[in-house]
């Protein structure tokens, strides 16, 4: 199958264009390169352009009308960004996503798979989340996820499109060969930031909230290896009509993630063990917009897609190693 990627040079949507292409698929990479770097999309079909251009979607679906699913990846990410700069954040995620949809639709190009988010979720006191759970998004960020779900709901209750919505937890890693991975120069995701105070870029890994209501007061993710998260991508497109059959609806909510929930102090305690050595910390109050976190229930994911995580916490931590120690040449950083 011919599967377009929107923001497929970017981080999950390369490594995810990795896994297409092992499982016998070919990926279409569509990127503005405002943040996702063009190498990361080298050897594919590639347009670079803006996810709202609706007359570049319509050449890109001319040009490949054979098209079976979109994946939709593009969006800003940072979350104390989305507080500071809010008004881009809903510019880009959301008024664009909804040019690109209605683009896709009038086209016949009914299939869409797209990348949310578990920081939206309410807070609970086991942590646990299933997709029936309630939301209370905390971010600029996060809010742009809620409200195209809510807009991917309704179009596919009044239109032909079509809706798997996978709320994502906390993939790291890179993809198995290290082509490519976490690539944000100045990072600001826990596991990129561990990986460099590990290699000694940096001085000191930041613990941002410390009294927090989890079992050692920082806050609690679910960590997932970037190839499984890419993975469920595989199994979505390959199994799209099937997974909405069984839902019952027109679109539907997966979960994706381990599990199993891991707090702040846990990570660092993972990253030690791997590396071998003490990683220095200092502490600090939580940055604006951030969650306390939540963990996966994952059963639907298993059910609608046959779809679990496979590779464990160490080794997705020793593959955002590897990746972080090798990046800044790959990347043109040194």
């Amino acid at each position: 199958m011919k599967i377009l990627i929107t923001g497929g040079a970017g981080y999950l949507g390369s490594v995810t264009a990795t896994a297409l292409e092992q499982a016998g698929h070919e990926p279409i990479v569509l990127d503005s390169l405002v943040t996702g770097p063009r190498r990361f999309a080298d050897g594919r079909i590639f347009y670079q352009g803006d996810i709202a251009d609706r007359g570049l979607v319509r050449r890109i679906v001319d040009e490949h009308p054979e098209l079976e699913a979109t994946i939709h990846m593009a969006a800003r990410i940072v979350v104390p960004e989305s507080v500071r700069l809010p008004y881009e954040y809903y510019r880009d995620n959301v008024a664009k996503s909804l040019e690109l949809f209605d683009e896709l639709t009038t086209l016949g190009k009914n299939r869409l798979v797209f990348s949310s988010t578990a920081s939206l979720y309410a807070l609970k006191p086991d942590f646990e989340v299933a997709e029936s759970d309630p939301v209370q998004p905390t971010s600029p960020y996060a809010w742009t996820k809620r409200m195209m779900e809510q807009v991917l709901e309704d179009l596919a209750a009044a239109t032909d499109l079509r809706a798997i919505i996978l709320r994502y937890f906390n993939p790291i890693g890179s993809d198995p060969g290290l082509r490519t991975g976490y690539h944000v120069r100045d990072a600001t995701h826990v596991v990129p930031l561990l990986a460099q105070t590990a290699l000694g870029q940096r001085d000191s890994f930041t613990v941002t909230g410390t009294d927090l209501p989890t079992r050692d007061g920082s806050g609690i993710r679910d960590y997932i290896h970037a190839w499984d998260l890419a993975r469920a991508h595989v199994a979505a497109v390959e199994r799209f009509d099937s997974a909405l059959a069984v839902a019952g609806e027109p679109s539907t909510y997966i979960n994706l993630g381990a599990g199993h929930g891991v707090t702040v102090r846990e990570l660092i305690a993972a990253v030690e063990r791997v590396v071998g050595k003490p990683i220095p910390t200092v502490e600090a109050p939580p940055r604006p917009g951030d969650a306390v976190g939540a963990y996966a229930n994952a059963d639907k994911a298993r059910n609608l897609l046959g779809w679990k995580t496979e590779a464990t916490l160490d080794e997705a931590i020793a593959s955002a190693l590897a990746w972080m120690a090798k990046r800044e040449p790959v990347l043109g950083y040194a």
